[in-house]
């Protein structure tokens, strides 16, 4: 099931987190009077766009299973019938939080492909009218004002999106009744790990999550390296395990890295542009 959804930028403000915008302006360890000022005036320029633009959420869930670090599921056909598998390679926790806990991955939060019974996970991508960006004069302050609202605007349809998901359209969660502040502190069931994020770090995996729910339906093109266009867009997964958690993956070494491009198909090198970032002294290495 593809589902599109389209938001009126009112419905989606309550949902906007606000200290990450204070943040994004370098405010948040400053006084309150500077951020009522700032917030005041981020509210009177949603008033302004709320009127015009629009946000935009589309979501696929899929019958899904682990194989090992991969995650495997499948999209039906127009005809009703199963398609062949669609493999998403995952990286795995290279050091955990507490001793003796379990290096995590996120393929651990689903069953087993030799259980013979599948899960369920979920494919989003969110994004916001493309003009909601370019909305402003060529005064810095002005257009900063706008992209970081953008941003925002993008994260709170995700959380929107995956509220309604949880309770209607998935339904695994049908009761559920949580404040603002409790969907900003995580509190439901499962966790919604975005691309390019640390347990999801690869924003090529963007390429595969395309293919599957067709992320050019709501306006988002991608890059060479899988970065979304417009940038104030959110892409990733829903996985509705009970002891779901987030994680960083930490620093992998050349081992996981050759690992990872065998499972994905690609390249050692072409791995190593999209995990940079992720690999224990790349410099060192000697082609």
């Amino acid at each position: 099931m593809i589902q599109q959804l389209t938001y009126s930028i009112d419905e989606v403000i309550p949902y906007i987190n606000w200290p990450y915008f204070d943040y994004a302006w370098g405010v948040g360890s400053k006084g309150k009077k500077e951020r009522d000022q700032l917030r005041q005036e981020a509210q009177q320029r949603l008033s302004v766009l709320a009127g015009k633009y629009h946000t935009y959420a589309l979501f696929g869930l899929f019958a899904a299973n682990s194989d090992g670090d991969d995650i495997v599921l499948w999209k039906d056909t127009m005809e009703g019938q199963t398609a062949e598998p669609v493999r998403i390679p995952f990286l795995r926790q290279q050091k955990p939080v507490r001793k003796g806990e379990h290096n995590l991955c996120l393929s651990d939060y689903l069953r087993p492909l030799s259980m013979g019974e599948t899960d369920t996970i979920g494919v989003f991508a969110t994004s916001v009218d493309h003009s909601i960006e370019t909305d402003a004069d060529n005064e810095p302050y002005s257009k900063m004002m706008a992209q970081t609202l953008a941003d925002r605007l993008a994260e709170a349809t995700a959380e929107r999106m995956h509220e309604e998901v949880r309770r209607r359209y998935w339904g695994y969660a049908p009761h559920e009744q949580l404040s603002i502040q409790q969907l900003h502190i995580e509190a439901f069931q499962g966790i919604r790990p975005a691309v390019g994020y640390p347990s999801l770090p690869d924003t090529s995996i963007n390429f595969i999550l395309s293919d599957l729910i067709g992320m050019k339906s709501i306006g988002i093109r991608l890059t060479e390296s899988g970065m979304m266009v417009p940038h104030a867009s959110v892409s990733g997964l829903m996985i509705s395990h009970s002891k779901a958690r987030y994680f960083d993956i930490g620093k992998i070494g050349e081992d996981q890295l050759k690992d990872y491009a065998r499972r994905r198909g690609i390249p050692v090198e072409m791995a190593r542009r999209f995990l940079s970032s992720f690999i224990s002294h790349p410099l060192s290495h000697k082609p």
